[in-house]
């Protein structure tokens, strides 16, 4: 038994043919105005899975730079403070030197004394720096100064404000650094407890300048100098070794980040010449549907009457 193949099937299978063809012209011209092979999900539901776990990789990767990047200015702010400290500690010495001969009088050596004073005050000053408003050396309690600088200071006064915690920081995967550097173990609480450290060391110089104790001058007092000084170094020499390890982990990780890049747009980016070449041919495919479409469906005024 023959089968009549009615208007209302033609037009009908022409239309599915004309949408499938829409459709796939459609997906096309995204993909060419988006750059983009998957712009959802049920595009390629693996290739969309492997670009959110990159995604989320590349994320990562980013916030562990930008983690270094605020440690290594931090590090900088500090290597800066010690420069500084060392310096004064230089001019000290000078000081002490001339200070500790026989023939200097006792007014020259209450000036010298008094610029003691001012330059450990100096010290404090650079002990007290800060970066992006905290304070590098005061451990986890940023918000408070190391130590505070009243006018007269009182030996009690020396003590130090901040927190022996260090903060750290997140460089990498399970990996950390600290961010921060203990200065009290080198510049000391002062006179009070008498440690021995550089405050209390430059508080003795400026005492036995006043007294004209030439003897501590050239004996106790250039000693523990030259070991404070030496201790000092010791920290800018961990300090330049943390800023060395930054700078080879911020390396590694653009080289991360620049092959995350390349893998995610492997992944997601579409292939423009092929995308181009799809398009032209589903365009001349779809025009070509239309007018043959237009040959085959021929609607007469009976139709609509019928």
């Amino acid at each position: 038994m023959s089968s009549r193949i009615t208007t209302g099937m033609v037009q009908r299978n022409v239309l599915a043919d004309l949408n499938r063809v829409n459709a796939a012209l459609t997906r096309t011209q995204e993909k060419l105005s988006s750059n983009r092979e998957i712009t959802k999900p049920s595009d390629d539901p693996f290739n969309a899975a492997r670009a959110l776990q990159l995604r989320e990789s590349l994320a990562g990767t980013q916030q562990y730079q930008r983690n270094i990047q605020d440690t290594m200015g931090w590090q900088e702010t500090s290597e800066q403070a010690f420069s500084q400290m060392t310096s004064a500690i230089a001019q000290v010495k000078e000081l002490l030197v001339q200070g500790s001969s026989d023939s200097v009088d006792a007014g020259s050596r209450e000036a010298i004394a008094k610029e003691v004073d001012q330059l450990l005050l100096s010290i404090k000053e650079s002990a007290n720096a800060t970066y992006q408003g905290r304070y590098v050396f005061s451990g986890t309690r940023t918000n408070q100064a190391p130590y505070p600088l009243p006018e007269p200071v009182a030996p009690n006064q020396d003590v130090f404000q901040g927190s022996p915690q260090q903060i750290e920081r997140q460089i990498g995967p399970g990996v950390t650094i600290e961010v921060s550097v203990s200065v009290s173990g080198v510049l000391g609480e002062g006179q009070g407890p008498s440690d021995g450290r550089i405050i209390d060391n430059l508080r003795d110089i400026a005492e036995h300048l006043r007294s004209g104790d030439a003897a501590s001058l050239r004996g106790a007092d250039m000693s523990g100098l030259d070991a404070n000084l030496e201790s000092l170094l010791g920290l800018r020499a961990v300090n330049g070794s943390r800023q060395n390890r930054l700078e080879a982990a911020l390396t590694r990780l653009s080289e991360v980040e620049e092959s995350t890049f390349k893998q995610l747009s492997e992944t997601e980016d579409a292939d423009m010449a092929k995308t181009l070449i799809d398009f032209n041919s589903q365009q001349v495919a779809y025009q070509a549907a239309l007018k043959a479409g237009a040959n085959i469906v021929q609607v007469s005024l009976m139709d609509f009457l019928r």
